[in-house]
């Protein structure tokens, strides 16, 4: 008994009879008008349907009154766009009327319905009632008394359900706006997952740096050595910080361009990095690179740094050989990063570092490969630059 009763119990239940009840108020002011043809604001509704800022209404309308408890109530509140929304609208502002009609007529008659049976039931007669009429009053009346009122309980709840149901399929996203949701969250995704390469890439980096430098000055007993350790320690933690303030500066500012992230043309602060830490570095650079669009630079730059990262981290102090070469008439970028081999060799692709530049390097279009090469581990990254 008391889960029936329950859905009379909710709020939400009630602002959806509301919500039921506001389109019957223009019908009631039209009957003050003329009474002879209340299907006059039903054929209004046909061209108000039409308009594209109607759809938005009915939608904020319909969220607010039939769905308040719920984030995701899979009602759209964007103007009509298509034809399709528009004649959609329209079949909307139809049924509310409708139901609404509906809803006024049980919500008004049944608790006549329900005090004249009680009336009867006590010996009175009735007279007023057009649609219920008893002639002849008797005490068995009183146990239908309840009836009208269950019925239009019943269907308060019911009502309220049908048009919440209407409103999902009618007033529900369409295909184009389900596409550009679908988008949104994908972009979200990307970005988190950018975010996360960002982190790993300038952190690691950064962390990787100043471990091998601190461990090369405590064996070196050598106090100018130390001193040099020491700064490049600083100026690679001042970086990563850098770094780390515009990372969190994406999290809060959702619209900040990425136009501020390190491109090629600051590839020297890598390599200037790598070498104050014991790495002999041999860098040769071709092309404009001033000419390489920022997307395929940005991403470039990540590469070469995760590439680095790497030798310092596996490599221990081995000399590498860093070339990056534009080739604008065949719109191709080249990034390579080789050492030789370590005594233990990673297997292809092992490592969070390796599959973060095979992805950034596909996520633009272009190729990465990784592994031993001719004595050496290499890196080595086609880019498109289109």
């Amino acid at each position: 008994m008391v889960r029936f009763l329950r859905p009379l119990l909710r709020g939400t239940t009630y602002t959806r009879l509301l919500h039921l009840w506001v389109p019957v108020l223009l019908v009631s002011v039209w009957l003050f008008i003329d009474m002879a043809r209340p299907w006059v604001p039903a054929l209004v509704m046909i061209p108000v349907g039409l308009i594209p800022a109607v759809r938005r209404g009915e939608g904020l309308q319909a969220r607010f009154m039939l769905t308040p408890d719920e984030s995701d109530s899979g009602i759209s509140t964007a103007p009509s766009a298509t034809w399709g929304d528009r004649l959609r609208t329209v079949v909307w502002l139809e049924a509310r009327m409708l139901l609404g009609a509906l809803t006024i007529f049980l919500t008004v008659w049944m608790p006549i319905f329900a005090v004249d049976l009680a009336e009867a039931s006590l010996g009175r007669e009735q007279h007023d009632n057009p649609v219920l009429r008893i002639a002849e009053p008797h005490w068995g009346y009183a146990f239908l008394a309840p009836l009208p009122l269950i019925v239009m309980a019943a269907a308060v709840v019911g009502l309220g359900e049908l048009i919440t149901v209407l409103a999902r399929r009618l007033l529900g996203p369409s295909a184009a706006e389900r596409l550009a949701a679908l988008e949104e969250r994908t972009e979200r995704l990307l970005e988190r997952t950018r975010i996360a390469r960002e982190l790993h890439d300038s952190i690691g980096h950064a962390l990787t740096v100043a471990v091998l430098q601190a461990g090369a000055a405590r064996a070196a007993g050598d106090p100018v050595f130390t001193d040099r350790a020491l700064g490049a320690i600083e100026e690679t933690g001042r970086a990563a910080l850098e770094d780390l303030d515009r990372v969190l500066g994406i999290l809060r500012e959702a619209e900040r361009p990425a136009s501020s992230r390190p491109t090629l043309a600051e590839a020297d602060r890598l390599l200037e990095s790598a070498r104050a830490s014991g790495t002999k570095v041999d860098a040769e650079f071709s092309g404009p690179l001033a000419e390489v669009p920022g997307p395929v630079s940005r991403e470039g730059y990540r590469i070469l740094q995760e590439a680095l990262t790497n030798v310092l981290r596996h490599a221990d102090g081995v000399p590498a050989r860093v070339r990056v070469a534009v080739a604008v008439a065949e719109g191709r970028l080249d990034l390579e990063v080789r050492n030789p081999l370590p005594a233990a060799v990673p297997g292809p692709g092992r490592g969070s570092g390796l599959r973060g530049i095979r992805e950034r390097a596909a996520l633009l279009g272009g190729r990465a490969h990784t592994g031993p090469d001719a004595g050496d581990w290499q890196v080595h990254v086609e880019l498109p630059l289109g």
